[in-house]
């Protein structure tokens, strides 16, 4: 076994609990929502926001000012966090949104993983998305780019992917909910049903904290159905 890969396994196997959290795109709808159940468990929790001042910054964060399309712009500012939160996306994607797929949703996190391995991060949250699907499709393609970026990066990952998350102001898909049951008990349907069901913002949210609290050994996949299990 090289230097490496002991290291990983020590730390792996002492499972090391990690306190301290980098966040971007934390000002946003599962940002604010997320945030306040660390604040809870005494985490540390550095921010990452273009102003300090804004009006939507959680409260008990260490705000640190900075571009999440440019990495130089906080890569020294990290440390000491070992594990990484990537929240940052288009607030509403819809299918003709791909302009700002490339231009926000890529960029930030091809700007977020070299970061990442400029600090050492041993623990990296990347919320993806459900797939595949008949619709979103360049949306799609952007994250899974960014899950090949991270897979490529050495870093240890958990890939979550929701495919809509229900919650205060989010909740005018649940008129589908309906025919998702339908779909759910019919053989020929039931699978595509599952894949892309709906999740709501407590479901999320503590997956994404378990994922924090239970590193992996390499790299972790929660889907939609296990989402639905927080």
């Amino acid at each position: 076994m090289n230097p490496v890969e002991k290291i990983k396994t020590e730390l792996y196997e002492y499972d090391i609990k990690i306190r301290n959290i980098f966040i971007t795109g934390g000002t946003g709808y599962i940002g604010r929502n997320l945030i306040p159940l660390f604040v809870k468990r005494n985490y540390y929790l550095k921010l990452l926001t273009r102003n300090r001042y804004g009006k939507k910054i959680p409260d008990y964060c260490d705000i640190i000012e900075g571009n999440a399309l440019n990495s130089i712009s906080y890569k020294d500012k990290i440390r000491p966090c070992e594990t990484f939160i990537h929240l940052v996306g288009e607030s509403h994607p819809a299918p003709w949104k791909g302009k700002q797929f490339s231009s926000v949703d890529l960029v930030s996190i091809e700007e977020a993983v070299k970061a990442a391995v400029h600090a050492g991060i041993q623990n990296f949250i990347y919320l993806s998305v459900a797939h595949p699907a008949p619709v979103m499709k360049e949306f799609i393609k952007v994250r899974m780019k960014g899950e090949e970026l991270l897979r490529n990066s050495g870093i240890r990952c958990s890939f979550i992917r929701p495919w809509y998350v229900t919650g205060p102001g989010h909740y005018w898909p649940l008129v589908f909910q309906p025919a998702y049951k339908v779909m759910e008990n019919i053989s020929s349907t039931a699978e595509f049903a599952g894949r892309l069901g709906l999740v709501n913002i407590d479901q999320l949210i503590n997956c994404i904290v378990h994922a924090v609290e239970n590193p992996p050994y390499n790299i972790d996949i929660y889907n939609v159905k296990d989402i639905r299990k927080f």
